[in-house]
């Protein structure tokens, strides 16, 4: 069995893979680059027993982060209590295996790499992937799979964070669909909905069809990430929802380096 680990900026994800690239269980938890692997490893392993498995079990490591802090205690979190050496995602005899065109690929993010491998493996064409995040992205891949750019923007947690923060009356509301789609809020409360939400699929739906007309080809639009979920009943920016995208990458990285090294 695998463990796929994929360290953002907000959470760290662990996925437990079989042979055959299920997800068989999946655990999340903030980042704190200061967690020790101890930490960790007592976390994890409770989780494991409730969900019927054993530390035992899991063979192998792959490690995917933007949070460069986080990754030693992962490492370690690997070698001392499942006996094996992590393999990082992009780095060593674990390559991304895409060409990543663009000016700086040794920028690229980890998780927006692994998104592009793992939806290029399943849609052909050329494909728009949206990773609502920390920060929502929109990634660029042609129809050879290679990476060709994409966007950055606030996430939506952010937004509003900083509208709260920055003002003095302004109270925290939950991010969720307003009751109705009127745009003229009413109160106070209601305009911020409007404001956050609807804005926010007003962002989507702009920036997915400016790329769509500079790409000029027919294409694809994945999302994923936690937050996809709520915008897929308001807009028709997507055509599909993959909210295991990254990890779904982690584990065929994991599987072409096995191939690679001529083992199963």
């Amino acid at each position: 069995m695998l463990l796929a680990i994929d360290a953002g900026n907000t959470n760290i994800v662990f996925a437990l893979v079989d042979a055959d690239r299920v997800i068989r269980a999946r655990w999340r938890i903030a980042t704190d680059p200061r967690r020790t692997a101890d930490e960790y490893a007592v976390w994890l392993s409770q989780l494991l027993v409730l969900e019927g498995y054993e530390r035992s079990q899991v063979t192998g490591v792959i490690v995917g982060t933007v949070v460069p802090r986080a990754l030693h205690n992962l490492q370690v979190l690997a070698s001392k209590y499942f006996k094996t050496e992590a393999v990082i995602a992009g780095k060593g005899d674990a390559p991304w295996g895409i060409a990543l065109d663009v000016d700086e690929p040794d920028a690229v993010g980890a998780d927006r790499a692994l998104n592009v491998i793992a939806a290029h493996a399943s849609h052909a064409g050329d494909l728009i992937i949206i990773d609502f995040g920390t920060a929502t992205t929109f990634d660029v891949a042609d129809y050879t799979g290679a990476y060709k750019g994409g966007i950055i923007a606030p996430g939506i947690n952010l937004s509003l964070d900083a509208l709260v923060s920055a003002t003095a009356k302004l109270p925290r509301i939950a991010i969720e669909a307003p009751d109705n789609a009127s745009v003229i809020g009413r109160t106070t409360v209601d305009q911020m909905h409007i404001g956050i939400y609807w804005g926010y699929i007003a962002m989507i739906e702009g920036l997915v069809a400016r790329l769509r007309a500079e790409i000029g080809r027919p294409v694809k639009v994945i999302a994923t990430g936690g937050l996809a979920m709520l915008f897929e009943k308001q807009t028709d920016a997507f055509d599909t929802i993959e909210s295991d995208l990254t990890i779904q990458g982690l584990a065929i990285l994991w599987s072409r380096r096995h191939i690679a090294q001529g083992s199963v």
